[in-house]
């Protein structure tokens, strides 16, 4: 690993969900998919402060239910199950029942306080777990701090994803290495706000519940809130972080004077996970980044930015590798942002489209050659304000409706 500087953020080389002290994670196949790996869980090794943010979708899943009441107990966990194949949502009672047996067992299996569980589930909804094949697959878990443990626990949580998201970063605080790690899926259903994916973060770094969800929630506004595949929501999904202080520093707080150290770590994470999930969107071949310039405010530029990566015109065009700038100028002016009509600037990478929101001569050639790349980056600069935002998506291809209208069978 790179030396370590006082405030300086490193990747990680394979960083994952295990990089920080004192986590431990499995993934076993229980039987709710043909072959793959379908239950996971995390163990710390003592209680973590912990924190999420769920998804706004009105059906909220019994899992997510059930994860809200064990932080609201204490604002601890130390120990988080996942299923894949099978969302228990839009389920009734019984599916309340069946996350609680879940948090339940769990907690029996690893001698855990029942609320210092959290429970999530992804998959199909509208249909109830196999009790039966939780049962046993949690009684498989045993939990391991190897790279290949990280890589089971990664491959239970996934559906239509195509490939695993993961990341670790670390960084100094008070002399200690303080470290975070993360594990996420999503692939379709993206737009959070928030969250609807799984996002799995650990850190070993000393901060209570409550500065950890102040934490979170100011971070995912700029990162997870970014991202959208489809401009679906979904019913069950979060990012929730655990921290269990084995790094040793002065516990974390506003006044910390290091505190903004500890932001920028977190948003490394979690803007590693959004963009990868972006990247593995269903049928995706491209990772497309929008960045608005000389917005009103922070706030409008990531809506304008967000307003540009979710038009299924733009997403299409850039699948096609067609510079129809056209399209983006028609995103920009469906929003509620302040813009004026006659200062607008848009490049797609290094080729300028608008300037002043005059047409600007450019080579078609380059344009379809650059929007052949697997990255795109869209530039636009409204030059009405100082603010500045961006947000993060995919282009839209015909494997997405192939993809889409077979999920279930």
């Amino acid at each position: 690993m790179p030396t370590l500087l006082e405030d300086k953020i490193i990747a990680i080389e394979n960083g994952n969900i295990l990089s920080p002290q004192g986590f431990k994670t499995a993934g076993v196949h229980a039987g709710l998919r043909y072959s793959k790996k379908d239950l996971g869980v995390i163990i710390s090794e003592i209680p973590a402060s912990s924190a999420a943010v769920y998804t706004t979708n009105q059906f909220q899943a019994a899992p997510l239910k059930v994860t809200q009441e064990s932080i609201a107990c204490e604002g601890i966990l130390q120990a988080v199950v996942v299923n894949s194949a099978c969302a228990n949502a839009c389920t009734g009672e019984r599916g309340y029942k069946d996350a609680l047996e879940m948090r339940t067992l769990t907690s029996e299996k690893f001698n855990i306080k029942e609320n210092f569980v959290a429970v999530a589930s992804t998959g199909v909804i509208g249909e109830y777990l196999d009790m039966d094949k939780i049962t046993n697959g949690i009684q498989l878990l045993s939990p391991g701090n190897l790279n290949s443990d990280a890589i089971d626990f990664q491959t239970a949580i996934l559906t239509t994803d195509i490939v695993m998201k993961n990341c670790g970063y670390t960084t100094i605080i008070d002399g200690k290495i303080i470290t975070i790690g993360g594990a996420a899926k999503g692939s379709g259903m993206i737009h959070p706000n928030m969250a609807t994916m799984l996002g799995f973060l650990t850190t070993d770094a000393a901060i209570s519940s409550e500065n950890l969800s102040a934490a979170l929630k100011r971070v995912t506004d700029h990162t997870f809130n970014q991202i959208t595949v489809d401009g679906d929501t979904s019913t069950n999904d979060m990012v929730l972080v655990m921290a269990n202080g084995m790094a040793g520093n002065q516990p974390l707080t506003p006044e910390h004077p290091q505190w903004e150290t500890f932001i920028k770590l977190l948003t490394k994470a979690c803007e590693k996970l959004a963009k990868q999930i972006a990247m593995d969107g269903e049928g995706a071949t491209k990772l497309v980044e929008v960045e608005v310039l000389g917005a009103k405010d922070q706030e409008e530029a990531r809506f304008v930015a967000k307003q540009i990566i979710g038009s299924n015109l733009v997403k299409t065009a850039i699948f096609g590798a067609d510079a129809n700038w056209g399209r983006i100028i028609g995103a920009i002016g469906q929003t509620n942002a302040m813009i004026n009509p006659h200062t607008v600037d848009i490049a797609i990478g290094p080729i300028q489209m608008l300037e002043n929101s005059v047409p600007c001569v450019f080579s078609e050639d380059d344009a379809r050659k650059y929007l052949h790349s697997p990255f795109i980056k869209i530039l636009v600069d409204l030059h009405v304000g100082n603010g500045s935002g961006k947000a993060w998506g995919c282009d839209l291809s015909y494997d997405y409706v192939k993809i889409n209208a077979s999920y279930r069978s």
